[in-house]
């Protein structure tokens, strides 16, 4: 590292601010006594301060300070995304070279090999030196590379790289998750598996053309089907009475191949989230697992979706009345707090996706803010977990790159073709609110900004009797400034930019107060 501090010999904190900290580095380096712990604080005071200074972004001085921080940190993955984040050295072959044999070094071949590809694909000078560091890495370990395209590698012990997403919807992706967890998945209440094919006397593939009256059984248990509940590409949901009665209703979710990951996703969120807020998000009581089939047995709520309020507005020409756009978009950025806190992602959030629930008595007005009282039970409930994302499966820090293919809650991430993570759920809340406040799905537009930059804005003007300010706030903050690892401050301040709105005017929780006592009675009885 000798030459970290030559080409520095001549010149003085005025004119290169970085000096003071080389020399000390230096110092700390020639200390036998120095310890590790305050190396890394010096190397993390100077990165910090410099790291957004686009004066050292191509200093070479200022990587090597970077390695020495990636050497002696134990969470180097983070010190290299950080040299990723803020571009340093991007377009200079060492940066991926020293990394990639870094992480060799570590033992971690999948990540060198992401490393060398990501310089490569990014033309780093000299190119070529890169290209023959990458042809010696692959000879030396041709054998283990042979290995991993035949058995491929499980990319979930290897850390994902911030340019280089992971399909978390995938099959095989998938398949290897339920693999890993399939012994934690046979401890879990209520799971039945079988590796036969179903013969139960009910044929599962005409219930959707005649379901009704129909009995299926399944672990000792009856259930009659009273009628489709909604349905899928690869599943339908069907209301059934448990063992005939009427006070023990269920859906019985049928998919075809069978899907175990649902029902891992329920166990985690009764692992996870607090009983308060449990029932914010469905509950399942069993699945049954057959070669082709699988029936997941889960709670049934009668009063329908968010869709099928949005649409109660439509059919007579009218938009959801802005107290009740406000009061939906709180609860959903509470939900999604909550989920995010605990390591979950939903991954399909859509109207369709949340249930309505209400209160079993009367609302009064207090209550309101803390969820207490009458409107604990009020709310709603995010079922169909079929998409979730379970991040404690993956290395911290690990981000996606897939499209969920859902028209018009395609987060921009990927409709750029650019990795998300939290980004996926933001969109999808954004997606909803869009769709309750203007009947339409949600177009973006990227319109300049005044400093120079851009931004994202929903393409359709907000009506000039809302709250604009208000709106513009929470879709400019959830379309452009969406964090990627850590949104819980995000959600708390645009929930609380609402609840203060609500609680500023006592006439708005009347209001909503009628207009869902309103609504109740509306769908309930149709």
């Amino acid at each position: 590292m000798a030459t970290l501090w030559n080409s520095t010999a001549f010149r003085t904190a005025v004119d290169d601010p970085i000096l003071p900290f080389l020399w000390s580095i230096k110092i700390a380096l020639e200390d036998s006594k120095c310890s590790t712990q305050n190396l890394c604080k010096l190397l993390k005071d100077c990165i910090d301060k410099f790291k957004d200074n686009h004066r050292y972004q191509n200093d070479s001085r200022f990587l090597k300070i970077w390695f020495l921080y990636m050497d002696a940190s134990v969470d180097f993955d983070s010190v290299f995304k950080g040299m990723l984040d803020s571009n340093i050295c991007a377009n200079d072959a060492s940066l991926y070279v020293y990394s990639a044999c870094f992480f060799e070094a570590k033992g971690r071949l999948c990540d060198a090999e992401t490393i060398y590809k990501l310089g490569i694909s990014k033309n780093a000078e000299p190119i070529k030196w890169l290209e023959k560091a990458h042809t010696l890495f692959l000879s030396r370990i041709s054998e283990i590379c042979n290995a991993a395209s035949s058995q491929k590698v499980d990319y979930i012990e290897s850390a994902t790289l911030e340019n280089n997403g992971i399909n978390p919807w995938e099959t095989s992706t998938m398949n290897d998750l339920l693999k890993k967890i399939n012994p934690l998945m046979k401890k879990f209440d209520g799971y039945r598996s079988s590796t036969k094919s179903y013969t139960g006397k009910v044929i599962l593939s005409t219930l959707k053309n005649a379901s009704r009256n129909k009995v299926i059984e399944l672990g000792g248990m009856k259930y009659h089907i009273k009628g489709c509940a909604g349905q899928g590409g690869f599943a339908q949901v069907y209301k059934a009475n448990v063992n005939n009665d009427s006070d023990d209703v269920v859906a019985l979710k049928v998919q075809k191949p069978a899907f175990a990951w649902e029902f891992y996703m329920y166990r985690q969120l009764d692992q996870r989230i607090s009983g308060r807020e449990r029932s914010s998000y469905g509950f399942a009581h069993r699945v049954h697992l057959f070669s082709d089939y699988s029936i997941l047995v889960c709670n049934y709520l009668a009063h329908g979706t968010l869709q099928d309020v949005i649409n109660s507005y439509v059919v007579v020409g009218k938009s959801m009345e802005e107290v009740l756009c406000i009061y939906y978009t709180t609860e959903m950025l509470h939900m999604i707090e909550n989920l995010h806190d605990v390591g979950l992602i939903h991954g399909d959030f859509k109207p369709d996706n949340l249930l309505v629930r209400y209160a079993s008595g009367n609302l009064t007005e207090d209550g309101f803010l803390d969820r207490t009282g009458s409107w604990q039970d009020q709310g709603l409930c995010l079922v169909d977990w079929g998409r979730g994302i379970d991040l404690r499966l993956f290395p911290d820090h690990t981000i996606f790159k897939a499209d969920c293919r859902t028209s018009g809650f395609r987060c921009i991430e990927m409709q750029e073709n650019k990795p998300w993570k939290f980004q996926v759920d933001a969109y999808g809340l954004c997606g909803v609110v869009h769709v309750m406040l203007h009947n339409s799905y949600m177009q973006i537009v990227k319109k300049e900004s005044p400093d120079g930059g851009s931004a994202y804005h929903p393409r359709l003007p907000f009506k000039r009797y809302w709250n604009i300010e208000l709106w513009k706030n929470f879709f400019s903050k959830m379309l452009n400034n969406y964090p990627c690892h850590d949104d819980k401050r995000l959600l708390q301040e645009l929930k609380k930019s609402f609840e203060d709105y609500m609680k500023s005017d006592p006439q708005r929780i009347r209001k909503l107060k009628e207009l869902l006592a309103k609504q109740r009675v509306s769908l309930c009885s149709a």
